[in-house]
């Protein structure tokens, strides 16, 4: 499926929404996919997250180019506008083959578990 999508978007939401979210993120990071990910930042939900990120980009955890990697907006329409005009601004993508190899050892690990 991530494979097939043309952004991610994350609607506010709990651990599960952050442990996805974080995921294709890292994605990005190394490279796996150049696809934006957007935050829906009702109400501000997201502001505490997006702090944290500024934060690690000040202490040099996060790459200032990867910071770039998530755009937020408040409102639906905000958001899909700036997942269109989204441009990746950090390292080149790796081949196609990274999420076939995905698939394999995720295919291969439900193999191993119904043993």
């Amino acid at each position: 499926m991530a494979r097939q999508a043309d952004a991610f978007i994350a609607l506010p939401g709990g651990y599960g929404t952050l442990e996805e979210l974080l995921e294709v993120i890292t994605w990005a990071q190394l490279g796996i996919h150049d696809k934006p990910v957007g935050l829906l930042n009702v109400d501000g939900f997201y502001n505490s997250l997006l702090s944290f990120i500024d934060q690690a980009v000040d202490e040099g955890f996060i790459a200032p180019a990867a910071r770039h990697i998530t755009v937020s907006a408040p409102t639906a329409h905000d958001l899909v506008r700036k997942l269109e005009e989204y441009e990746p601004r950090h390292n080149g993508v790796a081949s196609q083959l990274s999420w076939e190899i995905e698939e394999q050892l995720e295919y291969s690990s439900k193999v191993d578990m119904a043993r």
